[in-house]
């Protein structure tokens, strides 16, 4: 073989890692945990999998949705941690799930308050020019302490005492559902495939994706990017309170912080899923394929009793690989 066809040789193998590797990856780390625990490969463990990658990925296509725009919304956990105080609020303190179409009006009241945090960091973004990183994270710490100051620095659950009575309200059955499989599988399934429909075939996806990609010629092409941004911030907070209100639904309570966690997983999901298939760019399939790895992976370094404490190395590790593997297809 001679120097050129194995040039030609290494690029494709290398091509072909970095569009397919994601899910390469997932195929072995299924096989390597099938094979050495018996009771990872079965139907009520994939479902617990794909319950818990459920709130993560819908975290994660809101945090796709400011990648879209070239900038990146750090805010998204902490959002999810309002959203989640607020609706469980709604439910204890103010009996909602008592109430005729109670449990849906929590729901809109939840993400129309998280839809103003979407304009705030529009507003320090877009209008005040504060680059996105530092904006959105001065917003997390804010949400972070309003959350906590709301709960009064606990948690909100039934039958709490706050200022020495007894809450009567109770967490509607209806709204316990969505947060249980199948229920919160298909919604998770529901609004990656309308973003991904949103996003790929419709012309406000497709001016987003302009924005993103060179600001300057989509201005030039008539695009109002500043709204566009300022939608693609909105839509991120609204996305990241729907993930908030799954906590709730699925654990029945607020805890202090309790999106924080899925944080570090929408990044690594949504940087993640601009490698698969070698798109280059943010999108809500590659996103779904990037939490799903995250879940895989999370899933069965707990079950092989790798300590709680330790797993972040591992997804700090796929996160730097994919990573790694998405730029270096760029240059």
């Amino acid at each position: 073989m001679n120097q050129e066809a194995k040039k030609t040789h290494a690029f494709s193998l290398l091509d072909f890692i970095t569009k397919w590797g994601t899910l390469l990856t997932i195929a072995i780390l299924i096989l390597a945990f099938s094979l050495t625990m018996d009771t990872f490969f079965t139907l009520s463990n994939l479902i617990t999998i794909m319950r818990a990658v459920s709130i993560v990925t819908v975290v994660a296509i809101g945090m796709t949705f400011s990648l879209t725009v070239g900038g990146m919304d750090l805010s998204v956990g902490a959002t999810a941690t309002l959203a989640n105080t607020i609706c469980m609020s709604l439910f204890v303190w103010n009996a909602m799930g008592d109430k005729p179409g109670g449990t849906l009006l929590a729901i809109l009241i939840t993400v129309g308050v998280c839809t103003l945090v979407g304009l705030l960091n529009a507003l320090l973004i877009v209008r005040l020019k504060i680059p996105d990183m530092l904006a959105t994270l001065s917003t997390m710490f804010v949400l972070e302490g309003v959350a906590t100051t709301f709960a009064g620095g606990g948690a909100i659950n039934e039958n709490m005492v706050k200022n020495g009575v007894t809450a009567t309200g109770k967490v509607s059955e209806a709204f316990r559902v969505i947060g249980r499989a199948p229920a919160i599988i298909i919604i998770m399934l529901f609004i990656v495939l309308i973003i991904f429909v949103f996003l790929t075939y419709t012309k406000h996806g497709r001016f987003l994706y302009a924005v993103g990609g060179n600001s300057e010629a989509a201005r030039l092409s008539g695009i109002n990017i500043n709204r566009y941004r300022t939608i693609a911030y909105i839509l991120s907070a609204m996305l990241a309170a729907v993930g908030g209100i799954l906590i709730g639904a699925r654990v029945g309570n607020a805890q202090i912080n309790s999106g924080t966690p899925y944080l570090m997983g929408s990044v690594a999901a949504a940087h993640i899923g601009m490698s698969v298939a070698g798109i280059g760019r943010p999108n809500a399939l590659g996103t779904l394929v990037g939490a799903v790895l995250i879940g895989v992976l999370e899933n069965g370094l707990i079950m092989a009793a790798v300590p709680y404490y330790s797993v972040n190395i591992f997804k700090g590790m796929v996160l730097a690989i994919a990573l790694a593997l998405n730029y270096a297809r760029k240059k």
